[in-house]
């Protein structure tokens, strides 16, 4: 497989199949993805996986503490900007209908729409979880490191034959995360990652959400 059709066949794939990681696959990956740009080679990324026995027990106390607090707990980040403008507001609701839509939930059935987002804790049924910390002490150009290595990790993933989900819904049980990683005080959560085999018959595998055209991004000056 070349980068492009890595890039191309990259998804966020929200339902796997039980079929267990190669423990040797991941680890490939995770070494190789050590070569992500990384400003003044600082490398801030820390990374855990967690799977068998220790990710059936993340599961079971996550159900436990959405139960207890369902709208989270205080988060070290904001996901989005608090005050999302135009455009990015609208893509980030139509991602959210055309997600809602292929499993035929209405927009009016919060219950349901609630639950399905409440599947991101589950990891939707991937064998493999990935969880990404950094030193609190780093800043915005170290944050962007983190998402050069993710997507570095997700590309070399597709080169495996495997799929993956990038979650930051994950930064809203930090202390929970936090805990069951046993992390030193002054390492954070940034972001989880959900990595196996698509289940591709399940209908919420069977969209793509949409891109912007090029010539709304991007500008070519000189050439």
């Amino acid at each position: 497989m070349n980068v492009s059709e890595a890039v191309s066949s990259r998804k966020s794939v929200r339902q796997f199949l039980p079929t267990p990681v190669p423990p040797d696959a991941i680890r490939r990956v995770l070494a190789t993805a050590a070569r992500s740009p990384s400003g003044g080679n600082l490398q801030p990324w820390h990374i855990h996986v967690v799977g068998g026995d220790a990710l059936a027990r993340l599961k079971h106390l996550m159900s436990e503490r959405i139960e207890a607090a369902p709208d989270g707990e205080e988060m070290e980040y904001n996901v989005y900007p608090p005050s999302l403008h135009s455009p990015y507001r609208e893509r980030r609701f139509q991602v959210g209908e055309d997600l809602y839509r292929s499993i035929g939930i209405a927009r009016e059935n919060r219950p349901a729409r609630l639950a399905q987002f409440a599947r991101n804790f589950t990891f939707f049924d991937a064998p493999l979880a990935l969880f990404c910390t950094v030193d609190r002490r780093m800043g915005p150009p170290q944050w962007a490191d983190l998402g050069m290595f993710m997507q570095t990790v997700m590309l070399l993933l597709r080169e495996e034959g495997l799929h993956s989900c990038a979650q930051e819904c994950w930064a809203q049980y930090p202390q929970t995360v936090s805990t069951f990683l046993d992390l030193p005080d002054e390492r954070m959560l940034f972001s989880g990652m959900a990595i196996g085999y698509e289940d591709r018959n399940a209908a919420i595998n069977q969209w793509r959400a949409q891109r912007t055209p090029l010539d709304d991004f991007a500008e070519f000056i000189g050439i």
